[in-house]
């Protein structure tokens, strides 16, 4: 009695808590004239500025070749009409300044932190790579061959080809099938004339989102951006930019192996249909994630690592974009295991479907994560993530206050009935890299196996 009147005196109190919590601080908002929005978060504790700059309908679902995108955004720090490639490098070591770009799937961005004595300058450096890009025939081929390397490295490492295979197999001709960095027969077809004409087509600012954070007034930024990103043309009308369509239904078992003959391991992702971003039953979402195999103290982690020792990790995962989301699954053994592994995990997903969480079990989650995220926005950087993604997705800038509100208030019975529809039965995508010879009759139980060579290179 004593502990369930401490347990739900802790939850009030985190729940009066959370109301004032205010994780993110509404920031100041303005419009510049050629359309882009400027979100500002004045911070003095340290002298230090960081910005993102995020580009909607600059991602890998609007290029149209495997890998242009993220190609695109890579090039503009390799040189400009001004500089070349080692001078963009030499001016940021000379400025101690970090400065990225690249392209996720539902926009490109670029993002830099600096001393606020050197943000002008960092920012002046960014407003040329972005708007005055080189994209110089040897950077561009120097660029694609790096990428093509990295992709048979890839294929040569099981534990980043499953999840390469996994992402082509569930979303099989989506948009989001199309992978980051391309594969090596499309990179070859490429040229620099492809890159420059998504550049202009897809680079705008009146539907970009500029967020800086950091020891800086607005009056000082505003002069800044006169300088420098509020140069930023816009050519010609706005394009129409497509919806992401809508995902692929998971209506049977689809199950994969890649063989790799010298492995002498196993990996496997499962995956199933999640939940979009911010979805209102994220809160239990993440609770129930938490317990089954987003800690190192989750069900799936406890019993294939701690209890039985079968593999150094083993995690479940939340991934979400507009249109939708899915939950995965995945961990590693070694081949003659794999087998008893799978058996497991499905015996836990069944256990998770039918069972539930306890009361108690739902407390420890709730409290991990209310402990958990605070740290997660403590930094310019993140916060100026936030921002912009909150922008992005249109949830306001109170959608965190919310959430662990929500969080706080979520019951065992509440994450069981979303366990029920979340936690994968019948229909699922799996896929497994390993040695095909070890571990074909293993997986018979799971489904029937469509069989590839990893050396086919086609992801």
């Amino acid at each position: 009695m004593k502990r369930r009147l401490v347990c739900a005196l802790t939850c009030c109190l985190l729940a009066v808590g959370l109301g004032a919590a205010n994780y993110l601080p509404p920031p100041q908002q303005f419009v510049l004239a050629n359309g882009l929005t400027v979100l500002l978060h004045q911070d003095s504790e340290l002298p230090l500025v960081s910005f993102r700059l995020l580009v909607p309908g600059a991602g890998t679902v609007d290029e149209q070749a495997d890998g242009l995108a993220d190609l695109t955004a890579q090039l503009l720090l390799k040189g400009t009409t001004k500089r070349s490639a080692t001078q963009v490098a030499e001016e940021l070591d000379r400025l101690g300044v970090t400065l990225r770009s690249g392209a996720q799937e539902e926009f490109a961005e670029m993002s830099g932190s600096s001393l606020s004595e050197n943000f002008a300058r960092m920012l002046a450096l960014a407003s040329e790579c972005l708007l005055e890009p080189a994209f110089a025939p040897e950077e561009f081929a120097r660029e694609r061959q790096r990428r093509i390397d990295a992709i048979r490295q890839v294929q040569d490492d099981p534990a980043q080809a499953v999840r390469q295979y996994f992402r082509k197999v569930y979303f099989r001709g989506h948009p989001l099938g199309s992978l980051k960095a391309g594969t090596e027969p499309a990179l070859r077809q490429l040229t620099v004339e492809q890159v420059r004409a998504f550049y202009q087509l897809a680079l705008r600012p009146e539907k970009a989102v500029l967020a800086v954070c950091g020891r800086i007034e607005a009056r000082e930024l505003k002069r800044m951006l006169a300088l420098t990103l509020g140069r930023w043309p816009r050519p010609g009308a706005l394009r129409a930019q497509a919806a992401m369509p809508a995902f692929p239904a998971v209506a049977s078992r689809t199950c994969v192996l890649i063989d790799k003959p010298d492995a002498s391991q196993a990996y496997f992702v499962l995956g199933v249909p999640g939940l979009p971003f911010g979805d209102k039953a994220g809160a239990e979402a993440d609770v129930m994630n938490t317990l089954f195999g987003g800690r190192f103290t989750s069900w799936l982690n406890s019993e294939l690592r701690i209890k039985r020792g079968l593999t150094y990790g083993a995690r479940s995962s939340l991934q979400s974009w507009r249109p939708g989301g899915i939950l995965t699954v995945s961990s590693y053994t070694k081949n003659d295991k794999i087998g008893e592994m799978l058996a497991i995990t499905f015996e836990l997903l069944a256990k998770g479907r039918k069972e539930g969480f306890s009361d108690l079990e739902a407390e420890s989650a709730r409290n991990y994560i209310l402990g958990q995220f605070p740290p997660s926005l403590e930094s310019l950087n993140s916060k100026t993530r936030a921002y912009t993604d909150l922008f992005f997705y249109g949830l306001g800038f109170q959608y965190y206050d919310d959430l662990m509100s929500r969080v706080a208030r979520a019951q065992a019975a509440e994450v069981n009935q979303l366990a029920k529809s979340l936690l994968p039965e019948q229909n699922y995508v799996l896929v497994v890299v390993g040695k095909a010879e070890d571990i074909r009759l293993q997986l018979a139980p799971f489904g029937p196996f469509q069989e590839k060579k990893i050396v086919a290179g086609d992801f």
